[in-house]
């Protein structure tokens, strides 16, 4: 199933998509549905008969996940090709290959729909980047999980894109946070691809498109660490709850390693896309952030 966030009729309500538009459900926050488990999936299917159907073009589509309960859970460095083009590159900050996967996070605010404007002040940052990655939500809750049970944890699979400024990346003693919590800059969604109907997450192709020039192109099979296993060394003495959100990492491409480098500009559309979970499509417009 393909479950969406959407406005209609001036509310908000889960959705479930399918060929004809999408099926309303009672639901009015995805997150509940999560929370419930095998039941909420249950409750959502035992409404289909009777739900309304709308055409898509009758509802704004949201970024599905509207409710957080933490930070949203980031991985950095999880494709060697990507961690390999930055060498010489991170302003005097390289490292050697991480023997584990990296985490930071990002705060709620970030997080912007799946058409929605990206946010953009020159005043904030002379280095915007784009980072395609598909997105995980746990399903349900373990701490210390073990790599052969991780995927059972795992509700559902979407798309992000993790909009970074380089040069705050930077300047802040090494560390991202600064350089990945600008608000209103990450896009999420389309929908929720349940993870029954995805089947095996290491066999998603990832692209990203810079005003319809392709940047990043890339399978998921080319993870440095699986989904199974940032599962479980994330969740290593760490309890991960339903409606956890997990970036997984962007592969090669992106504009700071590039030579001339590419960054992000007023006006500038950027699409992240997939074969199995959807479209983002995304337009650059100046606000005022400073």
């Amino acid at each position: 199933m393909k479950f969406v966030t959407v406005e209609h009729a001036g509310r908000e309500r889960v959705g479930l998509l399918d060929q004809d538009g999408v099926i309303l459900l009672a639901a009015t926050d995805l997150v509940s549905v999560i929370e419930a488990g095998p039941s909420g999936l249950d409750a959502a299917r035992d409404e289909l008969a009777g739900a309304t159907r709308v055409p898509l073009a009758d509802v704004v589509l949201r970024a599905p996940l509207r409710r957080f309960r933490r930070d949203v859970l980031c991985t950095g460095w999880n494709y060697w090709d990507h961690f390999e083009e930055s060498r010489g590159k991170r302003d005097g900050q390289d490292v050697d290959r991480p023997e584990h996967p990296t985490f930071f996070t990002k705060g709620p605010d970030v997080v912007i729909g799946p058409y929605d404007e990206i946010a953009y002040d020159p005043a904030i940052s002379a280095k915007w980047d784009y980072e395609a990655e598909m997105a995980l939500v746990i399903g349900k809750a373990g701490r210390s999980i073990a790599v052969e049970d991780a995927l059972d944890h795992v509700w559902g699979y979407t798309l992000a894109n993790d909009v970074s400024q380089r040069d705050l990346q930077r300047q802040h003693g090494g560390q991202w946070l600064k350089g990945k919590n600008i608000d209103q800059t990450m896009p999420l969604g389309p929908w929720i691809v349940t993870a029954d109907e995805l089947g095996d997450p290491q066999d998603v192709r990832l692209q990203c498109l810079l005003n319809g020039e392709v940047m990043q192109d890339a399978s998921t099979k080319q993870m440095a660490y699986d989904v199974a296993t940032l599962i479980s060394e994330l969740s290593f003495g760490m309890t991960l709850r339903p409606g956890d959100l997990l970036l997984t990492g962007t592969p090669a491409g992106i504009g700071n390693a590039r030579e001339p480098q590419v960054f992000l500009r007023e006006g500038d559309e950027v699409v992240t896309r997939s074969d199995k979970l959807g479209e983002l499509r995304n337009v650059l417009v100046r606000k005022d952030l400073a």
